[in-house]
């Protein structure tokens, strides 16, 4: 089934998703113009392929589903996702996968700010974002679980692999990072390492899929070095709170 979003509220819109796949597994929507929360707690099985731009929140409290967009998004993409799948082809806004518990999300092109913040992992739940171009300011704040992988791909202007404060307040996860990037937009806290045998396996599987996604050149990806990030201690900001 495709649905046409134009300028149809969110509720709308949303309520016409829902009804549409309580009799089938996928819907197609057409002409997204910003509507918000569309494919929120959508559950496996499930999938969503929208053509436009959706608006913030999209695939919130993901449960499971998938949702491909075939254009830009908005802010708080994959908020406190639980599982499941996002592909984006093209650039997102900031807080992409908030809180992110499960699952994976690819986008094609740039990231906003605070992409991956406070984002966890628990046993066999382990969150993955991979950036295929470059990220904002604060990237895996508070991060304490997962992975986010940054390609910079695509960057006529010559911009930052990462903007500031990269990975501050981060406690727990990994960051892996393709390229030169500027040790001053590194948190102090975090340890620039080189790549283990187990790091190089999983880092191949994500750009793997990337590749898959948007038709990239696998063999050109890696040919480049790659950093890992990692914090020196699980209590970055225990000295603010300890008595001297």
């Amino acid at each position: 089934m495709t649905l046409i979003a134009g300028k149809r509220t969110f509720r709308e819109l949303n309520a016409d998703i829902r009804t549409a796949l309580e009799t089938q597994n996928t819907v197609c929507v057409e002409s997204v113009n910003g509507q918000r929360y569309i494919g929120s707690g959508l559950d496996a099985g499930k999938s969503i392929v929208l053509h436009g731009t959706p608006g913030n929140d999209m695939g919130a409290y993901l449960n499971g589903g998938k949702i491909e967009v075939f254009g830009n998004g908005q802010e708080a993409i994959g908020n406190t996702m639980n599982g499941g799948e996002i592909v984006v082809h093209g650039h997102v806004g900031d807080t992409l996968g908030y809180a992110m518990r499960d699952g994976a999300v690819f986008v094609e092109k740039r990231a906003g700010s605070r992409a991956g913040i406070h984002m966890k992992e628990f046993r066999q739940m382990q969150p993955v974002v991979v950036i295929g171009g470059v990220v904002g300011a604060f990237l895996g704040e508070y991060m304490a679980g997962g992975t986010l992988v940054v390609l910079g791909l695509g960057n006529p202007q010559n911009l930052p692999l990462v903007g500031a404060h990269c990975a501050t307040g981060m406690h727990g996860g990994r960051i892996f990072l393709r390229g030169a990037f500027s040790q001053e937009n590194i948190s102090e806290n975090i340890a620039v390492r080189e790549l283990t045998v187990d790091d190089r396996a999983e880092l191949e599987r994500h750009v793997k899929t990337y590749c898959a996604y948007f038709g990239a050149d696998e063999a050109e990806i890696l040919d480049v070095p790659f950093h890992k990030l990692e914090p020196l201690t699980a209590r970055p900001y225990a000295n603010l709170y300890t008595p001297n």
